[in-house]
């Protein structure tokens, strides 16, 4: 076990209901903030209370700390676990939903009162404290719930699709708000979503999950640019995926037929493959210029739309591409559907599977 592993999971394996987890891994650094990111039914929640010990697996192991807490009650792990709708008291105050997991581990009225006071300030909701549940925002329950699960001091911080019942405003505030306390106090996280720019914008690192099985773990950088198959690479974006064939290579640069388009990628995979590539890796000119990017392709655009914070092209390049531009490329570019193009993308930015 690695020294600087906060929580070690080893082959844990559950079935409950519909969801399912196949042998899962993972290793969680001290103080890393680790998002496990899938689609829904991919086993995400049931993991998380696997670790909180909601749920008790059918097989594997899970060590916080370097202790065994596979079958230790939930309330022995000092794990903090925020449920996705939050599951905050809505006959309490504000004040104590915060407080209840401290008066349950016995703490004095005064500890508990001191305790209250700091983290609300620290969190910025010491103004909402005298306020009844019911009358608080998406986003003020979001902060109470993340007030009342640190407020016992957790070793590891459990997050359940924290951000999925807000509005789009409100999650990049909230998105925000995590940053800024992770950094105030400093904790272990594990945060599962299906967004990804969700967990690229938050993880250290993260996991990708389907159908129960963890398919890669990487930081995001690495997990978003560098997919290592083509499941993962449609989950995180790549929108121009495209079955091929292998027709030459010149070392490990190969020459891929699709659908009679010629794509250069960086690859040792032979015979029959799939192509994907990243809508924002390529580059739009109005001239056929030379440069560097080994793929140019020439093509009519289709169509123009709004893709927030990007501006969408179809294209017809032989093949049915997109492409994602600023505005502002646009614009100076003078861009229109049925205008002539040229794309340009680098064989290296063309994940082969």
């Amino acid at each position: 076990m690695s020294a600087e592993s906060l929580l070690i999971v080893r082959s844990l394996s559950k079935s409950w209901k519909e969801f399912r987890i196949k042998d899962v891994n993972l290793d969680v650094r001290r103080g890393e903030y680790f998002v496990v990111m899938g689609p829904t039914g991919a086993g995400k929640t049931l993991l998380l209370q696997l670790i909180a010990g909601i749920h008790y697996p059918d097989a594997g192991r899970i060590f916080l700390e370097g202790v065994d807490v596979t079958y230790l009650a939930p309330e022995k792990r000092s794990i903090g676990y925020v449920p996705q709708n939050y599951a905050l008291f809505p006959h309490m105050s504000v004040r104590d939903n915060i407080a209840y997991g401290l008066r349950v581990r016995g703490y004095s009225k005064a500890e508990i009162d001191a305790a209250v006071r700091e983290l609300s300030k620290e969190l910025g909701i010491d103004n909402l404290l005298d306020r009844k549940i019911s009358t608080l925002s998406g986003g003020e329950q979001q902060r109470v719930a993340l007030a009342r699960a640190l407020a016992i001091k957790p070793r590891l911080l459990l997050l359940d699709e924290p951000l999925s019942a807000l509005d789009s405003e409100t999650r990049e505030e909230i998105r925000e708000y995590l940053k800024e306390i992770r950094k105030s106090i400093g904790f272990t996280a594990i945060h599962v979503t299906h967004d990804f720019i969700e967990a690229a914008d938050l993880g250290d690192r993260m996991a990708v999950m389907f159908s129960g099985e963890i398919l890669q773990i990487g930081e995001p950088s690495e997990v978003i640019n560098r997919p290592r198959n083509k499941l993962i690479a449609s989950f995180t974006g790549f929108k121009n995926i495209f079955k091929g064939v292998v027709t030459n290579r010149i070392g490990n640069l190969a020459e891929i037929d699709v659908e009679g388009t010629k794509i250069y990628a960086v690859t040792e995979r032979t015979g029959e493959v799939t192509v994907a590539i990243r809508p924002e890796s390529i580059i739009v000119t109005l001239e056929s210029i030379k440069m560097s990017a080994r793929n140019l392709l020439e093509g009519m655009i289709q169509e123009i739309s709004e893709t927030p914070p990007f501006v969408s092209l179809k294209v017809d390049a032989g093949i049915p591409l997109t492409v994602y531009l600023t505005r502002n490329a646009v614009e100076d570019l003078n861009l229109k559907s049925g205008k002539k193009i040229y794309l340009a993308f680098k064989a290296s930015d063309v994940m082969v599977f």
